[in-house]
């Protein structure tokens, strides 16, 4: 972790601890994960408790304690999408990366999260990788979209 780029985007925002998530949130952007050593830099700049910043950063899921993929693959399994089979698109995910929720590919290619809902319910099931969502997935389309990818 290039603790000088963290230092950099606190700057950016005068180390006011109001801006505690928009500085997360950038540092989210900048490495694809929030490190013990970011936060800890983060605690010393804005004079506030490790403790607090360890509490924002695993409320939000926008925001990682652990690297993740090059690729992040989303998929919905709020009620709509469940009931629409979300469940089978899921399984279909991890078997054919070969590893399950939370969890990263070995070549750091792709990261897999469970969301509860994308908000976009009349397309269930859904998945979304880095930010491009699929809509009305059926599990023989994911092999298709997963090849996009690598």
């Amino acid at each position: 972790m290039n603790l000088e780029k963290v230092d950099e985007i606190v700057d950016k925002y005068s180390a006011k601890k109001e801006y505690l998530i928009q500085i997360l949130l950038d540092v989210q952007q900048e490495f694809n994960w929030i490190s013990k050593e970011a936060i800890v830099r983060i605690s010393e700049s804005l004079k506030i408790p490790v403790s607090l910043i360890y509490r924002v950063v695993s409320f939000y899921t926008a925001m990682y304690l652990n690297p993740i993929g090059r690729h992040l693959i989303q998929i919905c399994l709020g009620t709509a999408c469940h009931v629409r089979g979300g469940l089978k698109m899921f399984d279909e995910v991890q078997r054919r990366l070969n590893i399950k929720v939370d969890e990263t590919t070995p070549d750091m290619k792709f990261t897999l999260r469970r969301v509860n809902c994308l908000g976009c319910c009349a397309l269930g099931p859904v998945i979304v990788v880095d930010g491009d969502y699929y809509g009305k997935m059926i599990p023989s389309k994911v092999g298709e979209i997963l090849e996009k990818y690598s």
